[in-house]
Parts: structure tokens; sequence; C-alpha cells
């Protein structure tokens, strides 16, 4: 299977799991390992000032990119933090995706969130979702889920409650007629 790096998984109707429904996944990483990514359209009842205030890190209280959410990123290791932006050279630890996509994990860039060294649009997520050398292959078998292109309109410009939506729209079918059954020709 190619990698679904830099793509989006939408969960389908079919998905059960509350922890998933109605869920649009970030792939970072997938391989023949495995597969990690982060859900963006699940806030947490957290904001970025309160995470920043928890963490000590000063920032200009007039920021209002800070008022936002944080996001479940998923189930596991949700002490983690990952912040998906533009790609900026300027931080310790970040990985680019694509042209126009990057996940940093190093604290650097959260001290930076406010100031005109941040980057202009951002989504900050902690913990990850997680598959198993092919888990997630499985699961694409079974219709839970179904993969598009990352698209950064998504990710950066389409309100929380409707990026779920949005990304079905890109699918060119109406999702909830998909049903529950693996088909085989």
């Amino acid at each position: 299977m190619e990698s679904l790096q830099n793509h989006f998984l939408i969960a389908t109707p079919n998905m059960n799991d509350p922890l998933f429904r109605r869920s649009v996944t970030y792939i970072c990483e997938h391989n023949e390992d495995g597969a990690m990514g982060l859900i963006i359209n699940q806030p947490a009842e957290l904001t970025v000032n309160s995470l920043l205030d928890k963490l000590e890190i000063v920032y200009p209280d007039s920021a209002d990119s800070l008022k936002g959410p944080v996001y479940q990123g998923g189930p596991v290791g949700q002490e983690r933090g990952f912040v998906i932006h533009p790609p900026q050279q300027n931080w310790r630890s970040s990985l680019k995706l694509s042209d126009e996509i990057m996940v940093t994990t190093s604290r650097d860039i959260l001290e930076a969130l406010g100031s005109s060294a941040a980057p202009l649009q951002f989504l900050l997520t902690l913990g990850y979702a997680g598959w198993e050398a092919g888990q997630l292959e499985q699961e694409l078998a079974e219709n839970s889920w179904l993969a598009i292109p990352a698209d950064p309109e998504i990710l950066f410009n389409t309100p929380i409650n409707q990026r779920w939506e949005k990304a079905t729209e890109q699918l060119g079918f109406d999702i909830w007629k998909l049903g529950p059954d693996v088909g085989h020709a």
C-alpha cells in the first residue's frame, strides 16, 4: 500500500469508536511499521493560552490566536504536544510533511506563540493516534476510514465543526450512502 503520510483519514459513519466518531485525522507518518496521526477536529476543554499558563510560558495578552482550542490529537501520549503549521525553519524539532504543512514537537515553538516569530496559522494538539503495522490497512479494508490528500484549507481555515463535512465533500460521493459491509470484486 502507498503511504498515507500527508493525507486525511476520514472516519466513516461505520466508525463505532467514540474517540474517532466523525473525526478527521492528519496522517504524519505511515510506513511498514505502522502509522501515526493527529485528530484535527476534536477540541479539548483547554485553550492554547491556558495550556501555556500551565507550562509557565509567558505570552502577549493581546494574542487572539492563543484564545483558540487545543485539540485532542488522539488517545496515545496525551502529555505530548504537536503543532501543525505552515513550514518555517526556526524550530528545533520539526518534520516537513509537504510544501504547505509541517509538524513541530519542540517547546521553542510554544514559547514563540503570540509573537512575531510564531507561525501565522497553527493547530496545537495533545496526544496522537497510532496504528501498529497492518492495523490501519485492516481498518481501511473494513470501511472504518477513507483517505484523501490533506488540504491546508481544511486544516487552517475551516471551522472545527465543519472539518468532517468539508473533508467528506472532497470524496465526491455521499458518505452516508456508504454501506457497512466490505465489498469484494
